[in-house]
């Protein structure tokens, strides 16, 4: 970047821009953008940065509610949790970065999700990631998952924030593409939350944190390309993190936070000192200047345009009030970070950029922003899928049972869980695989916040609305089964290639989907993240989309968090089947690992009686009435029962369903808004659900070691583990 380079359409479109959106950009200068210009633009109106194929349909999505302090717009979602208190949460992909390098792409995904909400004034306390990874017998799946989870536990390790809960999907659709999506929740007093618009004409704007180095040059503009078989000839724009440097800005941040210096506050992520300069200065409606020769650099002799576009990691942008600057400087001092002060906000209502003397950009705000594309790209309706017919049950229920608590979807995920400190910080209430949602304590107070990632990619699939309904669903499910009252989710929405009518169409279905669950179930957006074109290019010039996959991450508060229950076994207890269950089929676990297809109909989702039916598990959580608890997901019913079992060592005798449905659809349907819950009287659990209206019956009594299955076959606890845990150490190695 050091040789003269000619600013014109070619280069415009190696940096992502369309012949139309660079024609935009010449009306808005009016005369040719420099380099550095031309950057800021590419950069802004990326997909990754602008949300110009999805904004539209962002829209129609809940995001309000009388607990809801701020929703989308900012780094992270605030919602007010009681007692003076609030929980800030957001999700992000990094799926890009970790198919090119596993490790770094992967653990500064964790480094970003992290400064999105400490740079709110919220104490991070809990990570979590959805992670989707390719088939396990591809050679590459196997690369990926090692450097994907050591990047994830190296990073959240190191920063001292645990690592509570998650998910992992397996598919060939994720080969060449898999999907990286980080969530973190903090902790903050509600009256003490820091916004990122800028305020002040003439206030000193900050650099605080690591030096800017040429690492992740353009990473924004790569997360919003196809990739092709030269993929891993990328590695130079995946970012490198620091966790160590990352622990200390998080404790000088807190620490300046306790003052009164802080006028906005803002993370470098994608697009660096770019996109934060922009988004402060076009938020508070003023004009920001900035002089690059004041900017700590690790490497000699960078450019304006690499310092405007690095993506160096452990950074922050602050504006500060001008009598208060020495006050910070001494703390960022006292933890060793680097202080500067590289500009100043202006009226003049532009982004000014100046070094060595020279003038490097001179962009107005107001049309950078306001005259960003947006697309209402053609969408083809999803195809309604072939009905299921002539399925069979080649195995008896033992074998299937086996084969499926095994299978990669369902396997023990101890494997990566024991690779994440899941308990620093002393207020993890449950770990992972403990309870159906994670669940961590607000310290010195009785509140507890549970926490989970949910999405089911085969049924959107199938049926994008249903698939991004049932997410939603299976999220508030999980909070709703240990107790917690669902509060709000953030969404991270993994799609392939939005120029493509068809897979617009999955993405507007979906959005449709998640946006009824969320209205039907009074649980509103308050933060997310999309990433399209994760859709890989291969060699003959035919391309592989990923799943659709629109990851939800939710959050629901106890007020009690000593009312918790988990999902282990309890002694001697009546197993309540709660919801109703017709035997669906389509689109399952036990179709795909049994049967090797994937087909039929996603399980319908009746948002009514998800309401209804979870309603109705928490009261009787809250009261005492259930002892622990289970939602009914992959697998049905039999493994939802196997998993109780297993994670107790407490076995149950299941009892014939008498239904008039086939066995193998009874106990491996995967219909929704269905709990298993130990109580200690079920008859008198199951006359309370009548007079509620919610279907319910006692499916098994617990005690002993073992599962006894209707057909009166033993499977000890012992064995169900044996077959559950085997995947992953097998697959790694290890």
């Amino acid at each position: 970047m050091n040789k003269p380079v000619t600013v014109d359409e070619s280069l415009a479109r190696e940096f992502g821009l369309t012949s139309e959106e660079y024609g935009r950009v010449l009306s808005i200068m009016g005369r040719t953008p420099s380099l550095t210009e031309l950057g800021v633009f590419s950069v802004m109106w990326s997909e990754h940065c602008s949300y110009k194929s999805s904004r539209k349909w962002l829209r129609t999505l809940p995001t309000k509610a009388p607990w809801v302090i701020h929703g989308p717009g900012e780094n992270a979602g605030v919602v007010d949790i009681g007692q003076g208190y609030a929980a800030i949460f957001k999700m992000e992909s990094h799926n890009h970065p970790s198919f090119i390098e596993p490790y770094q792409g992967a653990a500064t995904g964790v480094g970003g999700i992290l400064r999105d909400v400490f740079t709110m004034g919220a104490r991070p306390i809990a990570n979590l990631n959805a992670l989707r990874f390719g088939s396990p017998e591809n050679p590459v799946t196997r690369r990926v998952i090692d450097g994907v989870v050591r990047g994830i536990g190296g990073y959240g390790n190191c920063v001292g924030v645990p690592t509570v809960g998650g998910e992992i999907n397996f598919h060939p659709a994720y080969d060449g593409n898999p999907l990286v999506n980080a969530m973190t929740v903090g902790l903050a007093r509600k009256d003490r939350i820091f916004l990122s618009a800028a305020a002040g004409v003439g206030n000193p704007v900050v650099y605080v944190g690591s030096r800017t180095g040429r690492d992740g040059i353009h990473g924004a503009t790569m997360s919003s390309a196809e990739f092709d078989e030269d993929a891993l000839s990328k590695r130079p724009t995946v970012q490198v993190g620091d966790p160590f440097i990352e622990k200390l800005l998080i404790e000088a941040c807190l620490e300046l936070m306790a003052t009164d210096a802080i006028v906005a506050i803002q993370d470098m992520g994608a697009a660096g000192l770019t996109s934060s300069s922009v988004e402060m200065a076009g938020k508070g409606g003023v004009g920001i200047e900035l002089d690059l020769d004041a900017v700590p650099q690790r490497e000699p002799n960078m450019t304006a345009y690499e310092m405007m576009l690095s993506e160096s990691q452990e950074r922050m942008l602050m504006v500060l009030r001008p009598d208060r600057t020495d006050v910070a400087r001494k703390i960022f001092e006292k933890w060793e970070l680097d202080f500067a002060i590289i500009g100043h906000l202006t009226d003049t209502g532009h982004i000014v950029v100046k070094h060595k003397g020279q003038l490097e950009a001179d962009i107005p705000l107001d049309p950078l922003a306001e005259q960003a594309p947006i697309y209402d790209r053609p969408a083809t309706p999803p195809k309604a899928p072939a009905p299921l017919e002539g399925v069979h049950a080649p195995l008896s229920l033992d074998a299937t049972l086996l084969k499926l608590v095994g299978s990669p979807d369902l396997a023990s995920r101890a494997w990566v869980w024991n690779q994440y400190d899941s308990t620093v910080g002393g207020q993890t209430v449950r770990r992972p695989g403990a309870a159906d949602a994670a669940i961590v304590k607000v310290e010195d107070t009785d509140i507890g916040l549970a926490i989970t990632t949910d999405c089911t990619p085969r049924y959107c699939q199938a049926d994008p609305k249903t698939g991004g309904a049932q997410a939603v669903a299976e999220a508030w499910r999980n909070l709703t089964a240990t107790g917690a009252r669902p509060l709000a989710v953030t969404d991270n929405l993994n799609f392939a290639n939005p120029e493509k009518p068809e897979i617009m169409g999955q993405f507007v279905a979906a959005v449709e989907g998640m946006g009824e669950a969320c209205s039907a179930l009074d649980f509103p957006v308050v933060s997310g993240n999309v990433s399209l074109y994760n859709e890989t290019r291969n060699p003959d010039g035919s391309t592989t989309a990923i799943l659709p996959t629109p990851a939800i991450g939710a959050l629901g508060v106890l007020d009690d968090v000593n009312k918790a229950v988990g999902l282990g076994m309890q002694p001697e207890t009546d197993v309540v089947l709660i919801g109703e269950t017709k035997g669906e089929l389509g689109q399952t676990i036990w179709l795909r690992e049994i049967l090797g297809q994937e087909a039929g109909a996603a399980p319908p989702v009746d948002l009514a009686a998800e309401k209804r039916n979870g309603d109705f598990v928490r009261s009787a959580i809250l009261d005492g009435t259930i002892t622990a608890c289970h939602d009914i997901a992959d697998g049905g019913i039999m493994v939802a029962a196997a998993e109780m079992v297993m994670a107790s060592g407490i076995g149950c005798e299941l009892e014939s369903p008498d239904s008039g449905i086939r066995p193998e659809a009874f106990w491996f349907g995967e219909d929704q808004a269905r709990y298993l819950a130990c109580v200690a009287d079920g008859k008198a659990l199951c006359e309370r659900a009548q007079v509620a209206g919610v279907p319910a019956r006692i499916i098994a009594r617990s005690g002993g070691n073992d599962l006894i299955l209707p057909s009166g076959v033993t499977i000890s606890a012992a064995r169900l583990k044996t077959a559950h845990e085997a995947f992953f150490p097998t697959l790694m190695g290890n």
